[in-house]
């Protein structure tokens, strides 16, 4: 059996589709279990089960429908497969998928791309996101799943380091800029450990923004735009704590089993919260009638009430239940 999977293309959701990647390879015990990864997300596939084939899938040198589709056929001159499982919901997810030739195509059933999947299926509505990718192999092989966790392979040792991440595409679940300061300012009066500032070259400047108003800049570590995929998953590898926004860099801690605390605004937990509930602690406002709202820009108040109103405090506790004071 020869198995080809589609991955999502978001850091966060990546992740969360090793419990699937995980469930395959028993449902299928034996297979070959090959994947398709957006380019620059493949160096986490150095911490993901053992797969044969890795296809890195450039939205720059294949661009549109039509790169998809040469995408796909470039694969199909590589490998035959006998199943090809399309994780993401988009048409052009599944227009590659078609042009690998994949003897049964699955994949969450949609009027536009119905004709390209051999097998889809109507999707469950308002359960975790981990659940959804699973439910498309029970679907489609009959065998009941469980969930496995959501588990990146972590051989490394644990330092006293916090790696704080504010940042999200998303202004709705990006900390403003004064309450990140003042967050990070409380933090830092209030634990020994050093402190870590993440962020992705777009997200620098944010960073240095709020780095620079710092009262006290002793033991923290702006590292925002400094850092490739590689180089940040080894850091939080090792980290003793992570404290992030909603956002990928959450699920990349949890799934490392670095305790993770996240301050959720927009979003629902309920369905993106990282997945290993015992090694996270979610923190979320609950006072406003529009919570949870799932919109990337905050449509009532322009800035996220839900994440200004949060106390200070409060997530300043959560952060020394498991740091050095």
């Amino acid at each position: 059996m020869k198995i080809l999977v589609r991955l999502p293309n978001w850091l966060g959701d990546m992740i969360m589709s090793v419990a699937f990647i995980r469930q395959l390879e028993k449902v299928y015990p034996g297979a070959e279990i090959s994947i398709i990864v957006k380019e620059g997300l493949q160096p986490l596939l150095h911490w993901f089960p053992k797969i044969k084939h890795q296809f890195v899938f450039s939205k720059k040198r294949y661009k549109g429908l039509r790169g998809a589709y040469r995408f796909g056929k470039f694969i199909s001159s590589k490998e035959t497969f006998d199943l090809f499982f399309c994780l993401p919901d988009s048409f052009s997810a599944a227009v590659m998928g078609f042009a690998t030739g994949a003897k049964s195509r699955i994949g969450y059933r949609n009027e536009f791309r119905n004709n390209l999947l051999t097998k889809s299926f109507s999707k469950r509505k308002s359960i975790h996101r981990v659940e959804t990718y699973t439910d498309l192999l029970e679907f489609f092989s009959g065998k009941k799943t469980e969930i496995f966790s959501v588990q990146l392979e972590n051989k490394g040792t644990i330092n006293n380091e916090v790696v704080i991440n504010i940042n999200s595409e998303a202004s709705s679940r990006r900390l403003p800029l004064e309450k990140a300061i003042s967050l990070i300012n409380k933090i830092r009066a209030q634990i020994n450990n050093e402190i870590l500032l993440t962020g992705s070259p777009a997200e620098k400047h944010f960073v240095d923004s709020v780095f620079n108003a710092l009262n006290n800049k002793s033991g923290i570590q702006n590292i925002a735009g400094k850092t490739g995929i590689n180089e940040l998953a080894e850091i939080i590898s090792h980290a003793k704590l992570v404290l992030s926004t909603d956002s990928g860099i959450a699920h990349l801690g949890n799934a490392f089993g670095v305790y993770t605390i996240v301050l959720f605004g927009a979003g629902n937990e309920n369905k993106t919260a990282p997945h290993n509930k015992e090694k996270c602690t979610v923190i979320r406002l609950g006072e406003l009638s529009c919570e949870p709202c799932e919109n990337n820009i905050c449509k009532r108040f322009g800035t996220p009430k839900c994440l200004t109103l949060l106390d200070d405090q409060r997530i300043t506790d959560e952060v020394l239940k498991h740091c050095d004071q």
